[in-house]
């Protein structure tokens, strides 16, 4: 069976300022998930489920259907605040989305197979999803896959970022410490970071053996950061659990590819003309789905 590609894309886009999720930078009005998806159709994954908030359903909707259907079957599931584990209540005044462990695990009943985690405002490249194919195939039970990328190739010039530096050992995810506003002063000689660190951007492969996981990582989360109204479930802090538990085993693989992706509104230009570039090398077709 042909893995699935589920795309979040559920985020607020704060320090963006709007839906950056179908933002067109493409030549002909494509956003970053089209290419994602688009990268997904020639390495063979066979379907594509998108993560969203169910207030902006009807513009995702609009913006996606008319390009993919007839090309890659797809659905929409909603992450919602109050899809939470048997017992788990909303705490009052809570409208954050709960980050993207949870929207995963909101996923639950549309992947019944391996499938790609990414975010919908990430460029991955072709031989990520290629990577992530070929590790899909012989996926079992709870061994997954992280596509890493250098530190140094994911910063934003709009501002500073936060990151998941990974720690690993014979190509084996050790642990995902979360690092907070970084930013470019902070890479290199006299900095926090040499650079040459391997970085999660969520470009995961996973089974669905992870969503036990997931929910009992989430209700933890819930018992001690539910009055908290800006606490947020991460992936990869979740997964790095998993791996510190030994309840799961995560292959490194290694990106390849350049990596971009719109943080701030600044971004969007820089990564407009990365596409472009791409497009003029012959990577992409200046349509993608025409």
């Amino acid at each position: 069976m042909a893995p699935t590609l589920l795309v979040l894309a559920a985020g607020m886009g704060s320090r963006y300022g709007g839906l950056k999720q179908i933002d067109p930078v493409g030549p002909s009005g494509e956003a970053l998930l089209d290419y994602a998806v688009f990268d997904a159709i020639r390495a063979g994954f066979g379907r594509v489920v998108f993560v969203i908030r169910r207030e902006f359903e009807d513009a995702f909707r609009s913006s996606v259907a008319s390009k993919f259907s007839g090309r890659i079957a797809f659905e929409c599931v909603f992450q919602s605040t109050d899809d939470l584990p048997g017992g788990c209540a909303v705490p009052a005044g809570r409208e954050r989305p709960w980050g993207t462990g949870h929207a995963v695990w909101c996923a639950r009943a549309a992947l019944d197979g391996p499938f790609a985690a990414i975010n919908a405002d990430d460029f991955y490249g072709a031989g990520s999803f290629s990577r992530l194919r070929g590790f899909l195939e012989g996926a079992r039970g709870p061994r997954f896959a992280l596509v890493g990328f250098r530190l140094a190739d994911t910063l934003s010039e709009g501002g500073t970022v936060s990151r998941g530096v990974c720690r690993q050992r014979d190509g084996l995810l050790l642990s995902i410490s979360e690092e907070r506003a970084i930013g470019r002063t902070d890479v290199g000689p006299g900095g926090r970071f040499s650079g040459e660190e391997i970085v999660s951007m969520n470009c995961w492969g996973f089974t669905p053996a992870v969503f036990p996981g997931l929910e009992a990582g989430l209700r933890e989360f819930l018992a001690a950061n539910a009055a908290d109204p800006g606490a947020e479930f991460y992936l990869p802090a979740a997964v790095s659990a998993l791996v510190r538990d030994g309840a799961a085993s995560v292959e490194v693989l290694p990106g390849g590819d350049a990596w971009f992706g719109i943080t701030h509104r600044d971004d969007r230009a820089r990564v407009a003309a990365a596409i472009a570039a791409l497009v003029r090398q012959g990577a992409y077709p200046s349509r993608l789905f025409a």
